[in-house]
């Protein structure tokens, strides 16, 4: 799995991926997805593995999509569509073994998705996290909503959707968004030890356990309703969708119309 986008190590039966824009706050491109799919496919076939840690280089676990690629990857109708983080994330979530999203700074949008696709997450002091994509005019996908909904309910998924605010490590542990949270400069040994934890156990108990919880979790439609597809497509093509876009690259607010 080599690339210079997402690193991978190995300590033992535990594997350890590292997303690597440190520059960018480790903002995934559609060759960072690439390259996280590749890696989960390679790890579901692997039989050597126990446990695997997503991480991020420097100061934050992940800040989301590259907003200025998404900016460039409009439709010729105006729409901007990114289907790449969702089969990303796919693969993440069907890793057969035990998963661990270690996060420091911040793990916002698409980078709050992709640590709430693994079993677990170990939280800094420090870290910081949301949704805050009515800010721009996105819309969250269908399957990720459910994802939410799972993790922490209905209100508070309402919450954090409707303001866009953002959790303070604390906040995100009492509303379930995060398993444990450490002092910022454990987080490495913290869920390093979580890891080797549970690698030590019998690995096809684990296998077994996660299948079992995966497909428990399963029985309802993965597609939205076509008035709520509607919806969302209609939000996607929208010129507040645009005004979002230019405001984060001109750091201002926002000026939405409805249209």
């Amino acid at each position: 799995m080599p690339t210079d986008v997402l690193l991978t190590a190995r300590d033992g039966d535990v594997v350890i991926l590292t997303l690597n824009r440190p520059e960018k706050r480790n903002a995934m491109t559609v060759p960072m997805l690439a390259a996280l799919r590749s890696a989960f496919h390679e790890l579901t076939a692997a039989s050597d593995v126990r446990c695997v840690v997503l991480a991020g280089a420097g100061k934050a676990f992940c800040a989301g999509l590259d907003l200025k690629e998404m900016g460039l990857a409009r439709r010729p109708d105006g729409s901007v569509e990114y289907p790449d983080i969702e089969d990303a994330l796919h693969a993440l979530e069907h890793c057969p073994v035990p998963t661990i999203a270690m996060m420091q700074g911040d793990a916002i949008a698409g980078g709050l998705e992709l640590a709430l696709h693994c079993d677990l997450r170990v939280a800094a002091a420090g870290a910081r996290m949301g949704m805050p994509l009515a800010k721009i005019g996105l819309v969250v996908p269908y399957p990720l909503t459910q994802k939410l909904l799972d993790t922490v309910g209905t209100v508070k998924t309402k919450e954090m959707l409707f303001t866009g605010a953002l959790l303070d490590a604390e906040a995100a542990l009492r509303a379930g968004l995060v398993t444990r949270v450490v002092p910022d400069g454990e987080l490495a040994t913290a869920t390093r030890a979580l890891a080797a934890e549970i690698a030590a156990n019998a690995p096809l108990s684990l296998r077994a356990m996660k299948a079992a919880i995966t497909e428990a979790n399963a029985f309802r439609s993965p597609v939205p309703s076509a008035a709520v597809a509607a919806l969302a497509a209609t939000a996607r093509k929208s010129d507040d969708l645009q005004e979002g876009l230019r405001a984060v690259f001109e750091k201002r607010r926002a000026v939405f119309r409805g249209r």
